[in-house]
């Protein structure tokens, strides 16, 4: 059973965000492999008929947004490239508000390209001699010793240091995988003693970032994904519902015990069972309004007679 408040909510909604790994597809490590979880294509069919806008949030940076968005449609969804969103589409966001012009980018090239296209210059962490303004941690299993120096040389000379994401793992087909961005953010604040900003989800500038690109204020959002770290903290930030999926990595006891606030406002099996409550709803809401408005003809007629 599902409170009216809820109910009432999800009636509300005027745009719904997305994650993609455990949520809409399952893949490898590499986002190899993807295939659709059931109820995936149609939910965003579904969603998509009725008016209401979507965005997909990964927090993986192995592809750049684009290339994202052209692998889910090579499966069947209907993602147009606005409607892909990664850490470093945060990024951009948050390092025009801080006026920032250099970054160094702890990535690979779907990391730096999205910077690059916002007029950002990148520096690699081999560049010698040049101080950035930022250093941006992505997925880097490349990472090396003199990566690591290099961006603590820039962390003391005045950098901020910035993590597409803190969980340490993300849904895999089969289990999860070791997330990089994590492991290299702790190695630099061991050694510098940072602070640290969080791009990527569960940051609020990654919900506001999918916010500006819907069109619409977080508090009106639905917000649907899989872990427990990421989509229902980020939602409850914004204001916005939060949705939990069970297949990915948040399982069905991942959030006994939990205190109100960092529970989901709707917990569901899946997309597909997701799906189901809003046609469900759907229907009932149109038979309701069907029945009101014949009541209204029938009382207009009866006026007349009078």
């Amino acid at each position: 059973m599902f409170s009216d408040v809820v109910r009432e909510r999800l009636a509300a909604a005027r745009g719904f965000v997305f994650d993609m790994d455990g949520t809409l597809v399952l893949g490898d490590r590499n986002h190899h492999g993807l295939r659709p979880l059931p109820g995936a294509l149609e939910i965003t069919r579904w969603v998509a008929r009725r008016g209401l806008p979507f965005v997909v949030f990964t927090n993986g940076t192995t592809r750049t947004p684009a290339h994202h968005a052209r692998i889910m449609r090579e499966i069947g969804f209907g993602v147009p490239d606005e409607a892909m969103l990664t850490p470093a589409s945060s990024a951009v966001r948050v390092f025009a508000q801080a006026g920032y012009q250099r970054v160094m980018v702890l990535g690979g090239p779907a990391l730096a390209e999205p910077l690059r296209q916002a007029g950002l210059e990148v520096v690699a962490p081999s560049a010698g001699g040049v101080q950035p303004d930022a250093v941006l941690v992505g997925w880097f299993p490349e990472f090396t010793m003199p990566a690591l120096e290099a961006a603590c040389h820039a962390v003391w000379g005045g950098a901020e240091l910035y993590s597409c994401s803190q969980t340490p793992f993300f849904a895999v087909d089969g289990g999860r995988a070791l997330g990089t961005s994590r492991a290299i953010s702790a190695m630099i604040r061991s050694l510098t003693g940072c602070g640290l900003q969080v791009v990527g989800k569960p940051s609020i500038d990654a919900l506001r970032s999918a916010a500006d690109r819907l069109g619409l204020p977080t508090a009106r959002l639905a917000v649907v994904g899989d872990d427990p770290q990421l989509e229902v903290p980020m939602a409850h930030r914004g204001r916005s519902l939060a949705i939990a999926v069970g297949t990915g990595l948040g399982g069905s006891a991942s959030y006994d015990g939990l205190p109100v606030s960092r529970r989901p406002h709707l917990r569901v099996r899946g997309v597909d069972e997701l799906l189901t409550i809003l046609t469900e709803w759907s229907e009932r809401g149109s038979r309701a309004n069907g029945k009101a408005e014949r009541a209204g003809g029938r009382n207009d007629a009866g006026g007349g007679v009078h």
